[in-house]
């Protein structure tokens, strides 16, 4: 049938053999409204799954919701305005509870429009801050290494540092052989007592 040959590839593949017009189209109708209907569970899945990325900024981030919900309601899936300020609002990451904190505490309800430009505010407020606190972080960790530094050496400063006494290598007096003084000595131990001296450490000598 001259019809069915101008279809795409995918669809005349799944429509049946048909000998009436009014059937085929019947089919093919069938056959996109399945379609429609993986579409939208598609997009409500995305929809319900995306997240702020901080690359590309809370107005991305919104107006990708914003497009899918546009691409929903061409499919007969509706949703409020209202609803998606509110559910916008909720998937933002925590960095944001102030902010959500404040509009549900107003009794002003935004538009969706409203709604993405205070957030953009925000999200420059946010990154102020975040490159504040970096700042102070950095000149903080400068200051306590510079504090320690200066402790160290005026530690350094405030004592004398007590080293060992390093003594020359003694040599024996009586030997004259290095390591050991004159009363260490076994040769001169030997000598005392064969010259019959009971009391060794009496001897004077080196």
């Amino acid at each position: 049938m001259f019809i069915k040959t101008k279809l795409c590839a995918s669809i005349r593949g799944s429509v049946e053999h048909h000998t009436k017009v009014r059937d085929l189209l019947k089919a093919i109708d069938e056959q996109f409204e399945t379609s429609d209907k993986a579409l939208a569970s598609t997009l409500i899945m995305k929809f319900t799954s995306l997240k702020l990325n901080a690359t590309k900024g809370v107005r991305d981030f919104i107006m990708r919701m914003r497009d899918i919900a546009a691409q929903l309601k061409v499919l007969e899936v509706t949703m409020s305005d209202s609803f998606l300020v509110h559910f916008i609002l909720c998937s933002l990451p925590a960095q944001y509870a102030p902010f959500k904190i404040s509009y549900n505490t107003h009794k002003d309800k935004w538009s969706l429009n409203e709604l993405m430009t205070m957030c953009v505010q925000e999200e420059g407020r946010l990154l102020l801050e975040e490159g504040e606190k970096v700042n102070l972080t950095t000149n903080t960790n400068k200051e306590s290494s510079s504090t320690k530094k200066g402790h160290h050496k005026d530690k350094g400063k405030g004592k004398i540092s007590v080293e060992p006494t390093i003594k020359k290598e003694s040599s024996c007096f009586f030997c004259k052989k290095k390591g050991h003084m004159k009363k260490d000595c076994i040769k001169f131990k030997a000598w005392l007592k064969k010259k019959g001296y009971d009391k060794p450490a009496e001897t004077s000598g080196k």
